[in-house]
């Protein structure tokens, strides 16, 4: 028989999620109803074109005065770094009504990472209110392998613990720092991503590091961004696919890879600011090059976005902090250091796609 298909936000299955997690009727840990499950009979169809109207753009078509007073009431507004990162204290992203949801947007597309703290009733949320703040900002992505909620698939699950189900794929490496874009190989990756961490070490530990794609590129001579700017790579979803239909990462496959090109120099729709659009894990070659030209330039590229410094930001997770990022313009890493401690480390994200990158270069052709 073959596999049940669902809609792009909607599952359909006839035997249920497998959890990878054995589910405990007697635990006391809150949220048991969000842990991963995995079910290999769970398929999608591939996702079609869409046409996404960025909510950031209302907002900045307000004078410039109101286009942050939804900060107006926060207790505490501080800036992680001068060019990325803003901390946030006092606001309750629940209370923010439609204009208020755009002038967020804004400020995400201009800070690139905000971490905002003391949100009980953000993680305190049903699945359809999850699906209709992330639904305000684009089409709901579900991800062809990482496990969800059951029931739940538009929330991905980035977990962790003393189980190497979960762990092995850092046993092999020297660092567990991967610098990516969420998804890159979509035709329509997503924009405006909300992140949040429902368990974490006791110990410390467990923290995220962002980079301003934008402010990488500005670091680079005007002669190689112009050179940059004319070209267009490959991002590619088969690998991750054939990791997981190796056994790991839960085993699932929910829809066939896929590959796209987009442009190595991307556009802002609402900003217009220019950033670098390649990352270490799904892009694979720059299109017309030969593979050592291909490789010096992209490596060149992932060593200059890892070492950048003073283009990054650290967030710490502080319970009920709830993290959003504009993945068209950052690239960011777990830090995986925490695992001897066996504790769990349990994260949710909500992924709206936005539109397809657009070329810094406007004659730049993509197929």
């Amino acid at each position: 028989m073959a596999p049940p298909v669902a809609t792009e936000t909607s599952t359909n299955t006839n035997n249920g999620s497998i959890p990878l997690i054995a589910p405990n009727p007697k635990s006391d840990y809150p949220y048991e109803h969000l842990l991963p499950t995995f079910d290999k009979n769970e398929f999608y169809p591939p996702l079609k074109p869409f046409e996404h109207t960025d909510p950031a753009a209302r907002a900045a078509a307000l004078p410039e005065s109101e286009q942050r007073a939804f900060l107006k009431n926060a207790t505490r507004i501080r800036n992680l770094t001068p060019k990325i990162g803003t901390e946030v204290v006092g606001i309750d992203l629940t209370s923010l009504d439609g204009p208020a949801r755009d002038q967020l947007a804004l400020e995400v597309a201009r800070r690139g990472v905000i971490a905002f703290r003391d949100q009980p009733n953000f993680l305190a949320q049903t699945a359809e209110q999850f699906r209709e703040w992330g639904s305000y900002y684009g089409r709901l992505h579900i991800h062809p392998t990482s496990g969800h909620p059951a029931l739940i698939p538009e929330l991905h699950l980035v977990y962790r613990d003393g189980n190497e189900t979960f762990n092995h794929e850092q046993l092999n490496r020297i660092s567990t720092t991967l610098w990516h874009s969420d998804v890159s190989y979509e035709l329509q990756p997503p924009g405006l991503t909300t992140f949040f961490l429902l368990a974490q070490p006791s110990s410390g530990g467990g923290d995220t590091l962002f980079v301003s794609q934008v402010q990488a590129l500005k670091k680079l001579s005007p002669p190689f961004v112009a050179f940059l700017r004319n070209l267009k790579a490959v991002h590619s979803g088969v690998q991750q696919a054939q990791y997981s239909r190796e056994g790991r990462r839960g085993g699932v496959v929910r829809r066939d890879p896929v590959e796209h090109i987009h442009p190595v120099v991307r556009k802002h729709p609402v900003t217009g600011e220019e950033a670098l659009y390649v990352n270490q894990q799904f892009t694979t070659h720059i299109v017309g090059l030969k593979k050592e030209e291909s490789d010096t330039i992209l490596n060149f590229l992932y060593n200059h976005i890892a070492r950048v410094a003073d283009a990054q930001a650290r967030v710490n997770w502080e319970p009920n902090t709830v993290v959003l990022w504009d993945n068209r313009v950052t690239a960011h890493t777990a830090i995986i250091d925490f695992t001897e401690s066996g504790e769990r480390r349990h994260g949710a994200r909500i992924t709206p796609q936005a539109e397809r990158p657009i070329p810094a270069l406007e004659s730049l052709e993509l197929p």
